[in-house]
């Protein structure tokens, strides 16, 4: 993946599937929704597993963790609110200090209380360059945090830095248990204990994540007393798996979605996002790295054909990580399907049509291969598409499937179908995916892009405040993606859950990239309530 999502913590998560054999032998048990089960307890299909559980490590750093809890989160229409904060944060010194008065009475769940040490011992970790935290870089304008008393910290940053409260929804681990293990190895990675809503109960790799109730929960108790997420990489398992029962909910791709719709026990969710696939273009391949080829790829992709008939509907053309219905799109940078603009820019630059009608130059072939997920159905879909797109252009694309222990070691110089978006500042998602100094740091830059003009935008933007010098710095990093497109961006997805029809308090909000582990409907499940018999889609 790229970015934010692109990081490991987002995109390379996908590691294990859930195979029928191994359902039959390790279903989480009977459900609230389809199998006449315990009514306070729900199981879900997602397909991302975490590498870690570790705050420290970048789990929970978007919210929405279940075990932990940050400073704020965001409501249901991504607005800030408090949470282990009483308050939004007081700003003072011209943006360079936030201050945080935190709730007084919350434990974790082993019963120890939550001061400001806890915060404080979080982001120095965090910080601190032993820590193998792949977003360390989303911090870079925190200076220091400091404790007054047990129930105030106050964060001074190096530089003004605009989105900073938003990186407050970072999941707060707690020092007494986290300053006394290795933070990269130690037991707290798989067994950590947090404030949040949910205690975990185990984790199987590569089958589910078990989670009760807390019973010291600040927010109070769920109604949901045992959660379950299934991790199920394959689609057609997911769809099922919950047709079968074994599911109270899943995440599933547009044609497997649909499959429900006669279903009246069922409801399906969508959810807007920032997530996009893309195609990433290695700088270190002669072909791939060629600024022509670029630009006619760019060309002569056929965007709207992919959500049409890949997503059908469920989604838009992307023409960069900045979705066109988002504020900071810069207007004027949507590419058109032009095939034969395309071939006019591989004429130009030398890339002629050989016998067998794919272009070479210098002796060169325009060939390169392209991985996608093995599973995932929808990077299957666009990348054969993709694929079928170069093709009548002259280019040569042979797509393969893999893990990512496998796709990874070849990301320099071999073509990835990736994924990524973050929802919010511009910030979050460009500067990870095109800072030339992340190339080859895991799922950071995957295309090692190296544009001078684009670095320098990057960071005029985050280091003030001023709406207009911001807008000015993300139009020109657009502007420049358009130039010299390291990668060719496809899509926007929507996000599509469908759910037992059981429940109260089900919402959806605007998505990251990572779908279903932390989002979905069930981002809010503490608030559920099981609806009565009567209650029931009919």
């Amino acid at each position: 993946m790229t970015a934010r999502s692109i990081r490991r913590a987002a995109a390379a998560i996908l590691t294990g599937a859930l195979a029928l054999t191994t359902a039959a032998c390790s279903n989480p048990g009977p459900t609230a929704g389809g199998s006449g089960g315990p009514k306070d307890s729900v199981v879900v299909g997602i397909a991302y597993e975490p590498e870690t559980l570790s705050p420290l490590l970048g789990y929970g750093k978007d919210g929405n963790s279940k075990i932990f809890d940050g400073l704020l989160a965001f409501d249901a229409d991504m607005r800030l609110r408090p949470a282990l904060a009483v308050e939004l944060p007081r700003i003072g010194d011209g943006g360079l200090t936030y201050t945080y008065t935190l709730r007084k009475g919350v434990t974790f769940s082993d019963g120890v209380p939550f001061t400001a040490k806890d915060v404080v011992h979080t982001y120095r970790t965090i910080l601190d360059p032993r820590t193998n935290n792949p977003s360390r870089t989303e911090l870079d304008a925190l200076g220091s945090v400091e404790a007054t008393g047990d129930h105030t910290v106050v964060f001074r940053l190096k530089y003004p830095y605009a989105p900073f409260a938003e990186r407050t929804v970072h999941a707060i681990a707690p020092e007494h248990i986290t300053a006394k293990q290795d933070v990269n190895t130690g037991p707290f990675t798989s067994r950590p204990i947090g404030t949040g809503p949910y205690v975990l109960t185990g984790w199987s790799r590569g089958e589910k994540l078990g989670f009760t109730a807390n019973p010291r929960y600040w927010g109070g108790a769920p109604a949901v007393k045992k959660f379950t997420m299934a991790i199920i990489k394959d689609d057609d398992v997911r769809a099922t798996r919950l047709r079968a029962g074994d599911l109270d909910g899943a995440i599933l791709p547009p044609a497997l979605a649909a499959s429900f719709k006669g279903d009246k026990a069922k409801k399906t969710w969508t959810a807007k996002t920032f997530d996009y696939r893309t195609v990433t273009l290695p700088t270190h391949h002669p072909v791939a790295g060629d600024t022509a080829v670029r630009r006619a790829l760019d060309l002569a992709v056929d965007r709207q054909a992919m959500v049409d008939k890949i997503l059908e509907g469920a989604g838009k053309p992307a023409y960069g990580p900045v979705p066109t219905d988002s504020p900071w799109f810069a207007k004027g940078t949507e590419r058109r399907h032009d095939l034969a603009g395309a071939e006019r820019i591989l004429d130009e630059a030398g890339w002629k049509p050989g016998p067998d009608g794919i272009r070479v130059r210098n002796g060169v072939r325009a060939a390169f291969p392209l991985w996608y997920l093995s599973g995932d159905k929808l990077r299957q879909d666009h990348a054969l598409a993709y694929a079928s797109d170069a093709k009548k252009a002259g280019i040569d694309i042979t797509t393969q499937a893999g893990t990512w222990e496998v796709i990874e070691p070849r990301m320099k110089t071999d073509a990835v179908l990736a994924g990524g978006g973050s929802p919010g500042d511009p910030d979050f998602d460009q500067y990870l995916l095109l800072k030339s100094t992340l190339g080859g740091d895991g799922f950071n830059n995957m295309a090692w892009y190296d544009n001078r003009t684009v670095d320098r935008a990057l960071e005029d933007g985050r280091r003030t405040n001023d709406p207009a010098k911001r807008r000015a710095a993300y139009d020109t990093v657009q502007r420049e993606l358009a130039k010299n497109p390291g990668y060719t961006f496809l899509t926007h997805i929507d996000h599509l859950y469908v759910v037992n029809d059981g429940w109260d308090g089900l919402s959806t909000q605007t998505e990251p990239h990572d779908h279903g582990l932390a989002s979905g409907p069930w981002w809010n499940v503490e608030s559920w309530k099981p609806k009565s018999p009567g209650e029931r889609k009919k």
